[in-house]
C-alpha cells in the first residue's frame, strides 16, 4: 500500500492519487485466509470492529432491501481533486508541539507497557498524527486538541500492539493497552486557539 502499487498474477499496477484501501475480516470462516503479518497490519491506517447491527438496524436493512439493493443506486459524491483538495486542507491543520509531543508519549507508553511484546510503531504516531488531523478538519477546525488525539487512539493503535503472551492468557488485550496509556499519559494544556494554554 505504501508503495502505491498493486501486484495481481504477477503483473504490477500503479495506483491513482489518491487511492484507498478497505479490507475485511471474518474472524469466523478463516479456511483460505491467513493472518497478516504485523507488518502488514501496521499500514492500516485504522481498524473498525462493526458488530451486529441493532434489531432497529437489522429492520431497517430488510426494508431498503425489499425492492432493490442499495448498492445498484450508488453514485460518485465526490471526485479525486476534490479529496485531494480535502486531504492538503487536513495537513494543514495545526498541531501545537505540546500535542506533538502528547501523540508522541502515547505512543512510546504502549511500547514500554510491560504487558506488550511489541508497541507501536513511529508509523503509528504519524497515523494518529494524521487522523487527529482529519477529525478535527470534520469538526471544523483548524487545530488539534488533546481530546481529538484521544478520540482517534482506540481506531489507530490496538491493530500495531502486540501482547506478551502470558497477558493474553490473563485475558489482556490490545484496547486494555490503549485504554491503559490515555488514562496515564499526561494530557497538554492547550488554549481555545490550539497553542499553549
Amino acid at each position: 500500500m505504501a508503495e502505491k502499487r498493486v501486484t495481481v498474477d504477477s503483473k504490477e499496477y500503479d495506483l491513482d492519487d489518491p487511492f484507498f484501501l478497505i479490507a475485511t475480516q471474518n474472524p469466523v470462516d478463516h479456511e483460505g485466509t491467513f493472518p497478516l503479518p504485523e507488518a502488514q497490519l501496521d499500514r492500516f491506517l485504522i481498524r473498525l470492529s462493526l458488530g451486529y447491527p441493532t434489531a432497529k438496524e437489522e429492520a431497517d436493512l430488510l426494508d431498503r432491501i425489499h425492492l432493490e439493493h442499495p448498492i445498484d443506486r450508488i453514485e460518485p459524491v465526490t471526485d479525486s481533486a476534490e479529496i485531494i483538495q480535502c486531504r492538503n486542507r487536513v495537513r494543514g491543520v495545526y498541531v501545537d508541539p505540546l500535542v506533538r509531543s502528547y501523540i508522541v508519549d502515547l505512543v512510546r507508553a504502549t511500547r514500554e507497557n510491560t504487558e506488550v511484546a511489541l508497541g507501536g510503531s513511529p508509523r503509528a504516531s504519524i497515523s494518529l498524527y494524521r487522523t487527529a488531523q482529519a477529525y478535527a478538519a470534520i469538526r471544523g477546525y483548524d487545530y488539534i486538541l488533546p481530546d481529538d488525539v484521544k478520540r482517534m487512539a482506540p481506531y489507530v493503535l490496538p491493530h500495531r500492539i502486540i501482547i506478551r503472551p502470558e497477558s493474553r492468557i490473563r485475558g489482556i488485550q490490545s484496547e486494555d493497552i490503549v485504554e491503559q496509556v490515555l488514562q496515564q499519559v499526561s494530557v497538554p494544556i492547550i488554549g481555545s486557539d490550539g497553542g499553549p494554554g
